[in-house]
C-alpha cells in the first residue's frame, strides 16, 4: 500500500476527523517533496528539523502550523511507519506570542447582524447566542434543536465530544419558520428521488432509510442536491462555510467596524459577555467545550472593566 494511504488508513482505524485527515496528509506529503521524494523511513532528525526549519524562515508561518506539521510528522513516524520516535520527540516546538481574542461589543454585534440575510443571518445569530464554532453550527440536524427546553445539542465537536449549550430565545422563532420551510423542500426532494443526506459512521449500513428522514437533515443544507459516486443516491451535502465567512467578511466592512472580526468573533464575544453579565467561568467553560478552564480564563483578558473591575485614575480627574 502506498505511503499516503496507509496514512490515511491509519487515521481512520482511530477515528480522526475528516478535516484533520486532509492536514496531516497535505504536510506528509509536503515533508516527502521536500525531502526530494525519499521514503520518510530513510530519513532522519536532521531531515525533519530542516524542514520545520524551512518553514519558519522561508514561509514565516506561524508557531502554530509549524507545531501542526511537527504533529503531522509525529503521527507518520509513530503510527503508520512503526518507528522509534525519541529523536522526534525530542525536536523543539515552536512558541508564539499569546494573543487576545478579537471580541465585538453588543452594539457591533448588533450592527453586523443587521447587515446579514437569509441563512447567513441565521447561522451568525446562533454563532453569537449560543457561542457555536462555525463548523459546529453547519453540522446541526434537525434533531440536535430542542425548542422546548431551549438546547442545543453539538455533537462531535472538538476533540470528538459531545456538549449542551443555550438556543436564545430570540433565535426560536426565525428558526422555527427556517425549519417549516426546509421540511417543505425536503418532501419535494423525497417525492423526486433525492432527500437523502450523509450519516456518521456506519449509521447508513445500520439504518438504511435514516438517511432520508427528516430528523437527520442538515439545519442547513446546501442549495444543490449533488449525486454521490459511490451510492448513487441524489443527496443534498451541508452549507459550506466559505458561503457563511464571505457573507460575514462583508457586513463588517459594511458596518464600519475596523477589528479584524470573522465568524469565531462571534463565539469569542458570546464568552466575553457572559462573564460581563456575571456568569460564573465555569459555565461559560461548559457551554464553550472547553477541556481546561485555563483556556476559558483568556476571556477574563478583554472585559470591558478589566479583570479586577479596575477604574481608571483619570476617569476620576
Amino acid at each position: 500500500m502506498k505511503l499516503l494511504a496507509r496514512v490515511r488508513q491509519a487515521l481512520r482505524l482511530r477515528h480522526y476527523s475528516w478535516r484533520t485527515e486532509q492536514v496531516y496528509v497535505g504536510w506528509i506529503r509536503r515533508f516527502v517533496r521536500f525531502s526530494a521524494m525519499r521514503h520518510p523511513a530513510d530519513l532522519g532528525p536532521a531531515d525533519v528539523t530542516r524542514c520545520l526549519s524551512s518553514l519558519a524562515e522561508g514561509r514565516r508561518v506561524s508557531a502554530s502550523t509549524q507545531n501542526q506539521a511537527l504533529g503531522a510528522l509525529l503521527f507518520l513516524y509513530r503510527e503508520v511507519l512503526g518507528l522509534g520516535v525519541g529523536w522526534l520527540s525530542g525536536l523543539v516546538r515552536a512558541h508564539g506570542p499569546r494573543r487576545l481574542p478579537c471580541v465585538l461589543t453588543r452594539d457591533e454585534v448588533r450592527a453586523v447582524l443587521a447587515q446579514l440575510r437569509g441563512t447567513e443571518r441565521l447561522v451568525a445569530g446562533i454563532l453569537y447566542g449560543s457561542g457555536l464554532r462555525l463548523f459546529e453550527a453547519l453540522e446541526l440536524r434537525v434533531k440536535d434543536i430542542d425548542f422546548e427546553r431551549g438546547e442545543i445539542v453539538v455533537r462531535r465537536g472538538k476533540g470528538a465530544k459531545d456538549r449542551v449549550t443555550i438556543l436564545a430565545d430570540g433565535q426560536k422563532l426565525a428558526l422555527r419558520r427556517h425549519l417549516e420551510l426546509l421540511r417543505v423542500d425536503h418532501e419535494r426532494d423525497v417525492a423526486a428521488g433525492a432527500g437523502r443526506v450523509e450519516l456518521p459512521t456506519a449509521l447508513g449500513v445500520k439504518y438504511p432509510s435514516a438517511s432520508v428522514e427528516w430528523v437527520w437533515q442538515w439545519v442547513f443544507p446546501a442549495g444543490r442536491v449533488h449525486l454521490n459516486a459511490k451510492s448513487g443516491e441524489r443527496r443534498r451535502h451541508r452549507l459550506h462555510p466559505t458561503a457563511v465567512q464571505r457573507a460575514f467578511r462583508q457586513a463588517v466592512r459594511s458596518s464600519g467596524i475596523t477589528k479584524p472580526a470573522s465568524c469565531h468573533t462571534l463565539r469569542h464575544s458570546f464568552a466575553t459577555h457572559l462573564l460581563e453579565t456575571g456568569y460564573d467561568i465555569r459555565t461559560v467553560q461548559e457551554l464553550l467545550g472547553h477541556r481546561d478552564v485555563r483556556t476559558t480564563m483568556m476571556y477574563t483578558h478583554v472585559l470591558n472593566r478589566g479583570r479586577l473591575a479596575v477604574r481608571s485614575p483619570a476617569d476620576v480627574l
